[in-house]
């Protein structure tokens, strides 16, 4: 049979013409079996390629998914961090009205404030896959000690509204507000001399602005000196008790007097440059027990 010969007659139609064709077995087997496996080919192909497309259409779902997921958890990890900086300024608040009502500090604010084992910041570098996993841990955990550390701040700020009843005139009199507008130029503790370059140690605050601008007690008191005091030029200086006071240099001029009675946001004076000044600003003290602290610790606003 594969060695038999095959005829295979072609007729064009409406004509009388024809065609003759012979095929040897073996090669119609041959032929058959190409056709076979060519067949079988395209559905593999066929198979594969729409497997591939259906794989291709998964994976950019999943990628816009995972894209999608990314983008929350950088925005709720942006929220985080949010609500940590609004924490720590409750907490810095919370040490300055401590330290007003002269209130011992808490011993857990020093090490607890935002510390212990809080996770860094967040950023993209979490965000491959093999990732996020350990961002979900990190950001529980965050969550968690943001928890805590609020509760712990609900019970300190409790105790401090029992003070603030307790203590309503130590509060008014205590030297809460800016005296003055403008920006600090130079900062309470050690800096450089502008008149001899050396170190030295900067009793107060300076507050720069412009010639004039007025200047206010940030609490009650009593002025106990008003006048010309050598380097600071014209100078005031309140008496709050409890061992507070506060200084006021270098003014244009002071519109109180001594023994004169004050309250907070009342007008003394006006920023000069009086004194041994190198241009117009205030330099405010605030003294306890007439040892210099740093104001900043006092300012609330």
């Amino acid at each position: 049979m594969l060695f038999s010969k095959y005829h295979i007659v072609m007729f064009r139609e409406n004509q009388g013409q024809c065609k003759k064709f012979f095929l040897r077995g073996w090669l119609g087997v041959i032929l058959l079996g190409m056709v076979c496996v060519f067949a079988a080919g395209n559905v593999v192909f066929w198979h594969y390629y729409t497997s591939y497309q259906k794989l291709k259409r998964d994976y950019s779902v999943a990628e816009k998914t995972l894209e999608e997921q990314n983008n929350q958890i950088l925005s709720m990890a942006n929220k985080l961090k949010g609500v940590q900086s609004d924490l720590q300024r409750v907490q810095q608040f919370n040490s300055k009205l401590r330290v007003m009502i002269n209130l011992e500090q808490d011993q857990g604010d020093a090490t607890s404030s935002m510390g212990g084992s809080r996770p860094k910041d967040f950023s993209e570098s979490y965000l491959p896959i093999h990732r996020q996993e350990l961002l979900a841990r990190k950001m529980h955990s965050f969550l968690n000690q943001l928890n805590t550390e609020v509760r712990m701040e609900e019970v300190q700020q409790q105790e401090l509204m029992q003070q603030f009843r307790e203590n309503r005139e130590l509060l008014a009199s205590t030297p809460s507000i800016w005296p003055s507008e403008g920006f600090v130029s130079s900062p309470f503790g050690m800096r450089r001399s502008p008149f001899t370059g050396r170190r030295e140690f900067h009793k107060g605050i300076d507050i720069t602005n412009r010639k004039g601008t007025p200047i206010y007690a940030p609490a009650k008191g009593t002025v106990s000196f008003s006048g010309v005091d050598g380097g600071y030029g014209n100078c005031v200086v309140i008496s709050h008790g409890d061992g507070i006071s506060t200084r006021y240099a270098h003014m244009q001029r002071f519109v109180v007097k001594e023994g004169q009675s004050v309250t907070r946001g009342e007008l003394i004076g006006y920023i000069g440059n009086s004194g041994r000044s190198t241009g117009p600003h205030l330099h405010y003290e605030v003294r306890l027990n007439g040892v210099c602290v740093n104001p900043m610790r006092y300012i609330l606003n």
